[in-house]
């Protein structure tokens, strides 16, 4: 049975004992399972070519329960974000973009019964994609305070900071994407290290914000590509999804495909890189490897 609580409910049950929490969430690089939506299957040969990459390294996967529609493809958008081994978040999967296309939110409290995942529940509305976890900090975009006009700025950040048992960063949404994703934008690399996407490329101004806003806390590495013209869809290469030591890239037919190869040779010497795709069908829907 999976118990569904709140926090100050989880605390309540362990009647007044300190509850160790481990000072770091969970991690891309300590995961070892990738679940995936069974509406992904529609999307051929990117599916096949992922699922096939995973067993090719020993990772073990999961089709998730109820999401057969071809709807239900961002699993990262709507499950909940694991805490520790045996701990997950679920926040309310109810976005601004979402609203009257109910036919898009899953019955993602029902799949976590089913799965038997241990989760503390918050009313917060959330993505998971907005939700990048490096190390003893939390990187969001600041589209969560218009998510959650009922609570004041201060109290959200102190809730989301309980919760994730971490510092909150905030970083300007990028108001080109619709989803307000964080995961699009930067992702964490290591030790004190992120990855900024080629804002450099393409949005100076936004790019000096996300400076601004990152630097106080991580170093900052930025994809950057030779091209003249840059593709609209270069954005996707950061959605990628790391598992253990693993970094599955998505490959796109476009000009700057040639330089992410030795961009992330580079940025991640002691991994194991494979470009799975092409991946232009999810991509053009909105998202990418990470988001599935």
């Amino acid at each position: 049975r999976v118990e569904l609580m709140s926090w100050k409910e989880l605390l309540q049950s362990m009647d007044g004992k300190n509850i160790q929490r481990q000072s770091n969430m969970i991690q891309d690089n300590q995961t070892n399972k990738v679940y995936l939506a069974k509406g992904f299957s529609y999307y051929q040969p990117v599916s096949m070519e992922l699922v096939q990459a995973l067993y090719g390294k020993g990772i073990e996967f999961e089709w998730l329960p109820r999401t057969e529609s071809s709807k239900y493809i961002w699993a990262r958008d709507y499950m909940p974000i694991q805490l520790e081994k045996d701990l997950f978040l679920l926040y309310r999967y109810n976005p601004d973009y979402l609203q009257g296309y109910s036919g898009y939110i899953p019955q993602y409290k029902a799949i976590c019964k089913e799965l038997g995942l241990n989760c503390i529940s918050t009313d917060i509305v959330m993505d998971g994609g907005n939700v990048v976890p490096c190390g003893d900090k939390v990187i969001m975009t600041d589209k969560i305070f218009k998510e959650n006009p009922h609570y004041s700025r201060e109290a959200l950040v102190n809730a989301l900071e309980n919760l994730f048992f971490a510092e909150l960063v905030i970083i300007p949404w990028d108001r080109y994407e619709i989803f307000g994703h964080a995961d699009g934008m930067v992702r964490y690399i290591g030790g004190e290290r992120v990855l900024l996407n080629n804002y450099i490329d393409t949005d100076p101004y936004l790019r000096k914000r996300l400076l601004d806003a990152l630097a106080p806390h991580f170093q900052v590495e930025e994809l950057h590509y030779k091209g003249p013209r840059i593709s609209k869809f270069s954005w996707a290469f950061l959605n990628y999804l790391q598992v253990k030591d693993c970094i599955f890239v998505p490959w796109l037919p476009i000009a700057e495909s040639r330089d992410v190869q030795s961009l992330f040779i580079d940025l991640f010497p002691d991994k194991q890189i494979e470009y799975i795709g092409p991946c232009e069908d999810i991509v053009h829907a909105g998202g990418a490897l990470h988001c599935v």
